[in-house]
């Protein structure tokens, strides 16, 4: 499965979100096989999240499938199982997910309204990547409850990473369709830290890998610079960085729901520094090309800087974890 993702996502040019979900099967790999899935677990959705943070790829996986797709299979709404899981599988639906602490929204019987300044935006971009997709669903957690709405307003940032789109969402008395309660909140976004840990990993691993291609064909006094001892102490240091990464990546998305807070405190924490390390030292590597617009590192770096945001920074999960721990 893992080198389907990586083969489809390196040579399918033009490949649009329809042909990624549905013809290679990746939106529905944890989704019940009754709702068009394939009834697999997690940790194969951890993989092609993996594969796509190798790739750096624009698709709207983390926000459609980690997120919306477990919030719906967790909110218990045979309904609402029924109506938007199989569109997700065969890709002509995209998703938003809003958590409280993301916004500043409140219900008022069944209308909407407020706020939601920074969000993930699961419609990601127009034009031939997106030309398939037939719907986009907004999910909100909004006082102890799952409701689906439809934003009054919509305003797009320009945005460090483009590969990661955010946008400002504005409910003005929105009507919503409620989808059961938000017990689930919590573990939905550990759900989505698990994913972004994989996507993290998955980049540092492919920084690793251009810093040491560089090494060895760029010479430098009549020799690759990879037999200089700085340049393989800093390769040696990103190889330690990018298998620890990925064994917390997997850790988090192998996790028992008693066990999964902390293991994605400890990936969103440790995946999170060995990215921003990884892909600054791709960079120092490369050298003077490292920088310059036309090669990959800076989009790297950038996608690093942006996912250390993206759920909190490491300080963020670190203090959760010590309250896991030490109370």
């Amino acid at each position: 499965m893992r080198e389907a993702v990586r083969t489809f996502l390196r040579e399918a040019t033009g490949a649009t979100w329809r042909r990624f979900a549905g013809e290679l099967g990746a939106a529905g790999l944890a989704i019940p096989e009754e709702y068009g899935g394939a009834g697999c677990g997690f940790p194969e959705v951890a993989i092609v999240c993996e594969e796509i943070g190798r790739a750096l790829s624009p698709l709207p996986y983390l926000s459609t499938v980690v997120l919306a797709a477990s919030a719906i299979l967790e909110s218990g709404d045979p309904e609402a199982r029924e109506r938007l899981l199989p569109a997700i599988a065969e890709g002509t639906t995209t998703a938003t997910v809003i958590f409280p602490d993301d916004a500043d929204l409140s219900l008022d019987g069944d209308r909407l309204s407020g706020l939601a300044p920074y969000v993930m935006d699961g419609r990601i971009m127009d034009g031939p990547v997106m030309d398939s997709v037939e719907s986009h669903v907004v999910l909100v957690y909004v006082d102890g409850a799952l409701v689906e709405a439809e934003p009054s307003a919509r305003r797009s940032y320009v945005t460090l990473d483009p590969t990661r789109p955010l946008a400002e969402l504005t409910f003005d008395e929105a009507p919503v369709r409620r989808l059961g309660d938000g017990r689930a909140a919590a573990r939905v976004r550990d759900l989505g830290i698990a994913g972004l840990s994989a996507e993290q990993a998955g980049g540092a691993a492919r920084c690793l890998e251009s810093a040491a291609e560089y090494a060895k064909r760029r010479h430098q006094f009549g020799r690759p610079i990879g037999s200089f001892q700085a340049i393989k102490h800093k390769l040696a240091d990103m190889l330690l960085k990018v298998e620890s990464a990925r064994s917390a990546a997997y850790a988090a998305a192998e996790a028992s729901a008693e066990e999964l807070s902390v293991h994605a405190a400890m990936a969103g924490s440790y995946c999170t520094e060995a990215y921003l390390s990884t892909a600054g030292e791709n960079i120092q590597v490369h050298g003077g090309i490292g920088v310059t617009w036309e090669h990959d590192a800076h989009r790297y770096f950038k996608r690093a800087t942006s996912d250390a945001q993206l759920f909190g920074p490491p300080e963020a999960h670190r203090a959760r974890l010590a309250r896991a721990v030490f109370t």
